[in-house]
């Protein structure tokens, strides 16, 4: 077993780490990407970002898709002229190559302005002895634009874990703008038919419960 990152578009595995990757290596990036495949990391408006810099992740080569069978304007905008794919996922390559996924461009939280990834919090809570799995993500707030929410799976289900409790154990770890500020607990998780987290459903879902209790917000 070993960590890799591709996507179906391009065939599909781009990065992966080696047996002979440092233990750090393998357990925090995806590895160097594959040879004969270009990568880089752009910004918002396109321009190669340097090592270190957190953006786009854009793939290149003979794994490639060619285009969307039969749908013209999604290929437009997944693969551009120079037929780089746009994969959707944010990273950083570092000086030595390896890459490390930050999340989703679309999954992204903007609360007041500034970006806060759901990965990195994530991260931080499945450290928690209490906590079995994560789901971070954006919630309308007026004042806001958005705020951090989690649903949050323990080991034992009959347990309570407050937000308080949260706070405290993201307290020196993580920026206190980013600690969630609803905490739902819950047993499962609703799937897609390949096993892939349905989080819009549970962004829906905690959207709905928030206004339904707290309207003004």
């Amino acid at each position: 077993m070993s960590n890799a990152y591709g996507m179906s578009e391009t065939s599909p595995i781009s990065f992966q780490v080696r047996p002979t990757d440092s233990f750090e290596k393998q357990i925090t990036t995806v590895g160097r990407v594959h040879p004969h495949i270009e990568a880089k990391i752009v910004d918002e408006q396109g321009n190669t970002l340097d090592i270190g810099e957190t953006g786009e992740i854009y793939i290149k080569g003979y794994s490639v898709m060619q285009e969307y069978w039969n749908e013209p304007a999604r290929t437009r905008k997944a693969i551009t002229p120079k037929g780089w794919v746009r994969s959707g996922d944010l990273g950083v390559i570092d000086q030595d190559g390896y890459l490390e996924i930050v999340g989703r461009i679309k999954d992204m939280i903007i609360r007041g302005g500034e970006n806060i990834s759901p990965i990195e919090i994530e991260s931080h809570l499945l450290t928690h002895p209490d906590i079995v799995d994560v789901q971070v993500f954006g919630v309308d707030s007026k004042s806001l634009g958005e705020d951090v929410m989690a649903y949050v799976i323990l080991k034992d289900p009959n347990m309570i874990l407050t937000r308080t409790d949260i706070e405290k154990f993201c307290h020196s770890h993580i920026s206190y703008h980013k600690i969630p500020r609803y905490i739902k607990l819950v047993r499962t998780f609703p799937l897609t038919e390949t096993g892939k987290i349905k989080k819009n459903e549970l962004k829906a879902e905690a959207n709905k419960i928030l206004h339904e209790v707290h309207p003004d917000l």
